[in-house]
């Protein structure tokens, strides 16, 4: 019996693979683009209406009317007076369930590769530390802060503080 002439397969044809649903596969759904970016925005407005007060009592403003700028130093001591502040409110949060407050509100967390909380020192330290001090070196921080916001437009939605810390962000 004569088999039929095999058909070369098409180099130019849709992959075909199969997909299951996340729930079926017990794998954690990534939260979405809009909803971090909404997360995100959320926790720096809490962390704002903190520190503009404290910006103010400070004397920042004043120093900027008066074109003063401040000194790297100055900057340096508010990024970590920064830090500190986002540590003492968000901490807790993270500590207890890896979700800051906006991430509790929105029902998402950060989770360590294989779906677990991630221990609260590397969490802080790599995924929010190391962000904090690539910020304070003039321009270049600025730029890290852009690239790193542009990475969540990624397949696997994961940032380069996420690729730091070796976390992502899902659904609860």
């Amino acid at each position: 019996m004569q088999q039929p002439p095999q058909i070369p397969s098409n180099p130019y044809a849709a992959p075909q693979a199969v997909v299951a649903d996340f729930a079926e596969s017990g794998q954690l759904e990534l939260a979405g683009r809009g909803m971090r970016f909404a997360g995100a925005l959320i926790d720096n407005i809490i962390l704002s209406v903190l520190l503009v007060p404290a910006m103010f009592a400070s004397g920042y403003f004043t120093m900027l009317m008066n074109g003063q700028p401040p000194s790297y130093l100055w900057n340096a001591g508010a990024m970590a007076v920064s830090f500190v502040a986002l540590v003492v409110i968000q901490g807790y949060f993270l500590n207890q369930s890896g979700q800051t407050i906006a991430k509790k509100l929105l029902g998402m967390k950060i989770v360590d590769l294989n779906g677990n909380k991630p221990e609260f020192i590397k969490l802080v330290s790599l995924r929010y530390g190391v962000l904090y001090l690539i910020g304070m070196i003039p321009i270049v921080g600025g730029l890290f802060s852009f690239v790193d916001a542009l990475f969540i437009f990624r397949e696997d939605r994961r940032c380069i503080h996420d690729l730091i810390a070796g976390t992502r962000v899902v659904l609860v």
